[in-house]
């Protein structure tokens, strides 16, 4: 950042008093200009025990198979903005059953919040996604997912679906994390 979105005079990178991180300050008119994590909101949609994945049609990992899910806008709750994913990714509608995943990734300032939901009706490619398809557990190209956050939501799915129980999992996943994940894929 170099000027100030409130009146345009340059800023300065320092700690504000009382604060504890560097934020950028302007001088001119006071604003301290906090920058926050963003929130990527989505859904696992699941119908008659599999899961629909989404190929990416963009960048970043153009190619790999995701979760349909985004960064929330504002004026949304973030099952409103996991609602809108799933439709916007995948031309699909989901019951929602409650947040099941959310994982901070403090390294590029994300918060991944995924919220199981069931299926209703069809699916199709939407202008994000180059295909939409259901898979079961042995049919997952578990090599070819696109994102840690996937992988680990996946993984916690069906082995809560063992017992019938779906906890909220709570996790993070750091650099050296995702550094070893894409060292694997």
């Amino acid at each position: 950042m170099n000027f100030c979105s409130h009146c345009g005079h340059s800023v300065r990178f320092a700690i504000p008093e009382g604060d504890d991180r560097g934020r950028f300050l302007c001088d001119a008119c006071g604003t301290v200009h906090y920058q926050n994590p963003r929130i990527v909101a989505g859904t696992l949609p699941v119908s008659d025990g599999r899961v629909l994945l989404c190929r990416r049609a963009i960048a970043p990992r153009l190619g790999y198979w995701t979760l349909p899910a985004g960064f929330m806008e504002n004026g949304e709750t973030t099952s409103e903005a996991a609602a809108r994913e799933t439709r916007e990714e995948a031309c699909a509608e989901v019951d929602l059953r409650g947040l099941y995943t959310m994982i901070s990734l403090p390294h590029i300032d994300q918060v991944y919040m995924i919220f199981r939901g069931d299926l209703r009706g069809d699916y199709a490619p939407g202008p994000e996604s180059l295909e939409v398809a259901l898979f079961s557990e042995a049919e997952i190209p578990w090599h070819e997912l696109a994102f840690p956050t996937i992988e680990r939501t996946l993984r916690h799915y069906f082995d809560d679906r063992l017992n019938d129980d779906y906890p909220l999992h709570v996790s993070d996943i750091t650099a050296e994390d995702r550094e070893r994940y894409l060292g694997s894929a």
